[in-house]
């Protein structure tokens, strides 16, 4: 049976056969082309995100060692030779006993992060990337660079605070990030009422002798014990400031009462009694808010610990203010900010240049010199200052946390312990700039 054609069709040429056919597999082609461009596409962009994700983690653990180095000096934990240019130091992911041997002008310690939770932000051993800090130096490094605001321009080689550099590198996987800070240690001002304060009544007895003017850094340890003014044995009058900043011998909210060959000096008088105004905390001896003081001090330590030359916040339970901490010092040196949430005991001899601030009873021990200021909150209703010697530094302006330079001493004359101090003192600081504050 056969099937007549239709009027006007013809057969399909020979050269037409299988064009379709061709035409179909080029649009696969080109559509698998598209689709294989749009994965390579795909999987670049995703490496790209790990890339970029990677560098951002590598960035922020960088940071997060600056964070610690920023914190260890603060603390005093890591604290260079002032007068050596090429002084170094160095932190390693290491425990404490594991800490490479470095040279003699380098100070290597061991990280103070978690244990296993340790970010990538030093070796453990020697190496370029070792979380790194130092003074800012000429070429040569034999002159550490400073930084005084007072001066134009404010770096310079003579007078100011010393410039740290601080150099971090993190890593993440393949990405790794550097990072290099100038620092400074930011002075505090400190305003005070007297070179030593109280909330309570003080009995001065024994050889108590306390000194309200204003005295140099450099004074030396145990100067003025004996008296102000020669011909004593080593008189501190020759270390006055003489620029109108000197205070109170003693300043109370109670009354002032004097024994034995106890005596006090300052301006306008040597003592100032059943005053009104004391501090509602140690943020007020530093003209900041408590939240900024908090800040400031750091983390309270339970104990005392063995380097005193720092901003040292001591409390037993870390509730601010409830004076239920108890602490003794046994014959160690110190200069910074000392705050005592609880009692204080001094055994032995204990010389410090800074601001002490005790929020409960402080019992003496043996002898004490302080350059700086005492405040002593206290529990009890009256404090017997025995055989301490004050001799007041710069305290309304001294510059605490790194540079500090306030005072109170004891005399070397020898007695049993006697020195029962309950008196008053309230509770409980690093940005970048040019150079940035630590």
């Amino acid at each position: 049976m056969t099937r007549a054609r239709e009027p006007g069709s013809h057969p399909p040429a020979g050269g037409e056969r299988g064009v379709a056919l061709v035409m179909a597999l080029l649009v696969l082609l080109v559509m698998a082309l598209l689709a294989a461009v749009l994965m390579m596409s795909i999987s670049v962009n995703r490496k790209v995100a790990g890339h970029d994700l990677r560098q951002s983690e590598a960035l922020n653990t960088a940071e997060a060692g600056i964070g610690e180095a920023l914190s260890r000096i603060r603390s005093g934990d890591l604290a260079l030779p002032a007068n050596n240019p090429k002084a170094v130091g160095q932190i390693f992911l290491c425990a404490a006993g594991s800490v490479p041997v470095l040279g003699t002008d380098s100070i290597a310690v061991e990280t103070k992060q978690p244990v296993g939770q340790w970010l990538n932000y030093s070796p453990t051993t020697r190496g370029p990337d070792a979380l790194t800090f130092q003074f800012k130096t000429d070429a040569a490094r034999t002159v550490i660079y400073r930084y005084d605001q007072t001066l134009t321009p404010p770096v310079n080689t003579a007078t100011g605070l010393p410039i740290y550099v601080i150099t971090a590198a993190g890593w993440q996987g393949s990405a790794v990030k550097r990072v290099v800070t100038e620092v400074i240690q930011k002075p505090v001002n400190v305003f005070c009422k007297g070179a030593f304060v109280a909330d309570h009544d003080i009995d001065f007895v024994g050889n108590a002798v306390v000194c309200g003017y204003n005295h140099s850094a450099n004074t030396p340890a145990w100067y003025g014990e004996n008296g102000r003014l020669p011909p004593a044995t080593n008189p501190c009058q020759p270390y006055e400031m003489n620029n109108g900043t000197d205070l109170y011998g003693s300043w109370t909210s109670g009354g002032t009462n004097n024994g034995g060959g106890a005596f006090q000096q300052g301006v306008p008088t040597a003592n100032a009694s059943n005053q009104v105004g004391f501090y509602t905390g140690p943020w007020d001896a530093f003209g900041m808010s408590q939240a900024d003081f908090y800040s400031w001090v750091g983390a309270p330590r339970s104990s005392v610990p063995t380097n005193l030359n720092a901003i040292t916040y001591l409390d037993n339970d870390g509730i601010g203010q409830n004076q239920s901490g108890s602490f003794a010092i046994h014959g160690q040196d110190g200069e910074g900010m000392l705050y005592v949430d609880g009692d204080l005991t001094l055994n032995s001899t204990f010389t410090y240049k800074g601001l002490v601030y005790i929020e409960g009873d402080l019992q003496l021990n043996g002898q004490a010199w302080i350059l700086g200021g005492l405040v002593v909150r206290g529990k009890t209703q009256r404090g017997d200052f025995d055989r301490a010697r004050q001799v007041r530094r710069p305290v309304r302006h001294a510059q605490l946390a790194g540079e500090v330079e306030p005072p109170i001493r004891r005399s070397t004359r020898r007695r049993p312990p006697v020195y029962r101090t309950p008196l008053p003192c309230g509770p409980r600081s690093s940005a970048r700039s040019s150079p940035a504050s630590a």
